[in-house]
């Protein structure tokens, strides 16, 4: 049952996301998984985007949903009111089509301000829109608190990928009954995690979900299905493209900020150097916040735009600096970052996404990822899947499953297995993206295509559009996108009055 609450409010707190992960002991220290979140890399580079109200005519719905789909105990049965948002501006009614957004490992708050490929196109598709927040995050949270929920290793066993698309399935058959839209299709969208969650669900749920549009979502970055090094090899690839002066200064630079780190005050003169907001205590503290600088850059882009320009064009004209490597990595980040009072280490509210992203990479969200030789970061650390189980059974009590994501949904042999199961998916990849190295690159079928962009980043093609500045090949493959999603839609019908006749 769902109560309508009341319209979104712009003022809903805005929160930074990027690079929290499930802590594993590499090597000797806390190695950091970068993070598929959106949010954060506009947050860091596209600010404005986030800054712009909640569109107009949204209202906000709670629906009273199950802990636990999937048993019959007495405690499966226990509810808590889960948040969804519907846009009903250019619906159609009757079996006009609903297209459903994915919340991921986030609230939902800053999606309804950065995603506007389903606003954008419901009036061209009389579309119903909806967006769904995902459990234990935002307002979703069941056991009454963030802290019952998260701390207490029984309520934290229905944080899960399963439980989430079941959760989507109820409020979707929910939404559909109260509308009186029995007939209408479904395309489901989500970007990042959640483009694996449609991914997902239109293979799961596929009496739900007519299809599914799956923005830079890594499905096959599991177990050994991709290179554990290919996330940072597109890292590096990104900067040795855009300069091979700037890349080899990178190169450089880690011997040199562990050989200042080393000195009686090394790491008050890289605190200087750097600009720090607060004191580095070492420098692989400083180390770390290159590494997700350089990271960040490579995965977030928006045209005209080009971080990494910004970084290689100041590193390669700091002629001031003369043979001091760290004079020009310090100035590259000055100039990407922009005019601030300080760069680097600045002190930050710890996220609901901080929170709850490392128990999903600890339980069921097993991403390998490796730094060799062949990439620019350092130091070399290596994946290593028992250091990864030993710290997350330190962590939460409970061993990860590596290999649960390739069992219950796939991933092995993709383009065999799927080719005659299922149909009606898009996997919109910018290759620019590290995560796209686990993702689908190539057409499976006739109907599960990709559609990968030489210049894209990460989630691009999902993001609100800007008329002034986004490129023809941007707005060719958002075209192309809904044709091929008004072509589900409308074989749709043809079968629907088929079937009636």
């Amino acid at each position: 049952m769902a109560t309508n609450s009341s319209k979104a409010s712009p003022q809903w707190l805005l929160l930074a996301i990027f690079i929290s992960s499930a802590l594993y002991n590499v090597n000797g220290f806390w190695f950091k998984l970068p993070r598929t979140s959106l949010s954060r890399g506009l947050r860091e580079h596209y600010p404005r985007i986030l800054e712009q109200n909640i569109p107009d005519g949204f209202e906000t719905f709670f629906y009273n949903q199950t802990i636990d789909h999937f048993n019959y105990r007495p405690e499966s049965f226990t509810t808590f009111r889960q948040r969804y948002l519907i846009y009903s501006k250019h619906w159609g009614g009757g079996q006009a089509p609903i297209l459903a957004f994915m919340g991921a490992e986030e609230p939902i708050d800053d999606d309804l301000k950065a995603i506007g490929f389903l606003t954008e196109n419901s009036e061209r598709l009389k579309a119903l829109v909806v967006f769904m927040e995902h459990r234990y995050y935002g307002q979703s949270v069941p056991f009454g608190s963030r802290s019952e929920a998260l701390n207490n290793t029984n309520n934290r066993g229905y944080f899960n990928s399963a439980q989430a698309l079941a959760d989507y399935a109820e409020i979707l058959l929910h939404v559909k009954k109260t509308h009186d839209a029995t007939y209408s299709p479904v395309i489901v969208v989500g970007g990042s995690y959640g483009g694996e969650l449609a991914t997902w669900f239109r293979l799961k749920y596929p009496h739900i979900a007519l299809g599914a549009l799956a923005s830079s979502a890594p499905v096959l970055y599991y177990e050994d299905i991709t290179p554990h090094n290919a996330y940072y090899s597109i890292v590096t690839k990104n900067y040795r493209d855009t300069s091979e002066t700037c890349y080899q200064t990178i190169l450089k630079s880690w011997a040199e900020i562990q050989r200042v780190g080393e000195l009686p005050d090394g790491a008050s003169i890289l605190s200087k150097q750097f600009k720090t907001c607060t004191p580095l205590r070492n420098e692989n503290e400083l180390r770390d916040a290159l590494a997700g600088m350089y990271s960040s850059t490579s995965q977030y882009g928006r045209p005209p735009e080009n971080p990494i320009e910004k970084f290689c064009g100041a590193v390669d004209k700091a002629t001031a600096c003369g043979n001091d490597i760290l004079c020009k990595i310090a100035a590259g980040v000055f100039a990407q970052k922009g005019d601030r009072p300080c760069y680097i280490n600045k002190p930050k509210n710890r996220t609901e996404t901080d929170e709850g992203w490392p128990w999903q990479s600890c339980s069921e969200m097993v991403v390998p990822m490796s730094i060799d030789e062949k990439t620019m970061l350092r130091p070399v650390n290596i994946f290593n899947l028992t250091e990864v189980i030993d710290q997350c059974q330190q962590e939460y009590g409970v061993p990860p499953r590596p290999n649960w994501i390739t069992t219950y949904y796939g991933g092995h042999d993709i383009k065999l297995t799927l080719q005659r199961f299922t149909g009606n998916i898009i996997f919109s990849n910018g290759l620019r993206d590290p995560y796209s190295a686990g993702g689908v690159l190539k057409n499976i079928s006739d109907s599960i295509i990709a559609l990968p962009t030489v210049n894209g980043s990460h989630c691009l093609d999902i993001v609100k559009s800007n008329k002034t500045s986004d490129p023809d090949w941007l707005v060719q493959q958002r075209k192309t996108e809904v044709e091929i999603i008004e072509g589900w839609i409308a074989k749709y019908y043809a079968d629907l009055k088929a079937i009636n006749k």
